[in-house]
């Protein structure tokens, strides 16, 4: 669809790029999380992002501005020359290719590619006329986002200062402001409901790992973990193990690699005790029960 609009010189909808966005997503790299840079640039698209990404039960979680002035931007995107096969960026200030003397005024014949050695090129709307409208277009059109979202979503970073500073700042904002969890899947019903027969079905489907307390625990023992010790002295004296040192295991259980992007929880908790201290030990790492 979207080659059939640009060859005919037609804008790409909306809905295309929406499709496009949804068809990407779905590759096994963005699993954990993905970035989109560029896009959405107005409200109406910002709305569709949000439509197609409630369809999963996802939505944004976070929104970097980064923050620069106009006049700062116009000296930017004016020295800005690329590579049009690989799409590498130069610029003849902050990023000059080896080909450049730093004096001479910028041309083809003195601004080439640091690995091809062909020509580099100034893209149309690289002008400080372009640039007018384009500035107007993003403040007009695309800083309505910023409100669209709201202050617990976006966070500015100042992208005019030193890009060291720049990257601490960008750490400091995802790791104040986001923290990723896990997906937390529980499994609850009584004793034939099908827990089981459906375990299977969403461990296939997700590849969760599916967490068993009786298997945690026999694990546990098996392998004489610190917390599989204390088990072990529990049963072996004809007591019942606790709620702390089933949490205890359940804590170094999902603390493997498999349950990296989120597991299921079968048979656990049992009682409201031990979903409440499930919830004390899963917010400790900023995490909760998602479903």
């Amino acid at each position: 669809k979207a080659k059939a609009v640009m060859e005919s010189g037609g804008l790409v909808s909306d809905e295309i790029v929406i499709g496009i966005i949804r068809d990407r997503i779905a590759e096994d790299d963005c699993k954990v999380g993905f970035i989109l840079d560029g896009f959405p640039r107005t409200l109406a698209q910002a709305k569709a992002l949000d439509e197609m990404l409630a369809k999963t039960g996802e939505k944004v979680n976070r929104v970097l501005e980064f923050a620069v002035p106009d006049e700062v931007l116009e000296e930017r995107i004016c020295g800005r020359w690329m590579h049009k096969a690989s799409g590498r960026s130069y610029h003849v200030k902050f990023k000059p290719p080896r080909s450049y003397d730093g004096s001479s005024p910028p041309s083809a014949s003195n601004m080439l590619d640091d690995e091809t050695g062909e020509a580099l090129y100034q893209r149309g709307d690289d002008t400080a006329e372009a640039l007018k409208k384009r500035l107007a277009g993003y403040h007009g059109d695309t800083v309505p986002i910023l409100n669209h979202y709201g202050p617990n979503v976006c966070v500015q970073v100042n992208g005019d200062q030193e890009l060291s500073k720049v990257e601490q700042d960008v750490a400091c904002a995802l790791s104040e402001y986001y923290k990723p969890t896990r997906n937390v899947l529980m499994l609850f019903g009584p004793p034939g409901a099908g827990k089981g027969t459906q375990a299977e079905i969403i461990v296939a489907r997700t590849g969760y790992p599916q967490l068993s307390t009786g298997d945690m625990l026999r694990e546990a023992v098996a392998a004489g973990t610190e917390v599989g010790k204390k088990a072990k002295a529990v049963m072996e004296s004809g007591g019942l193990v606790s709620d702390e040192i089933v949490i205890g295991i359940i804590r170094d259980r999902i603390a493997e690699e498999d349950c990296k992007v989120g597991f299921i929880l079968d048979g656990f908790p049992r009682t409201l005790a031990q979903a409440k201290a499930l919830d004390e030990m899963l917010a400790r790492t900023g995490e909760k029960v998602n479903k």
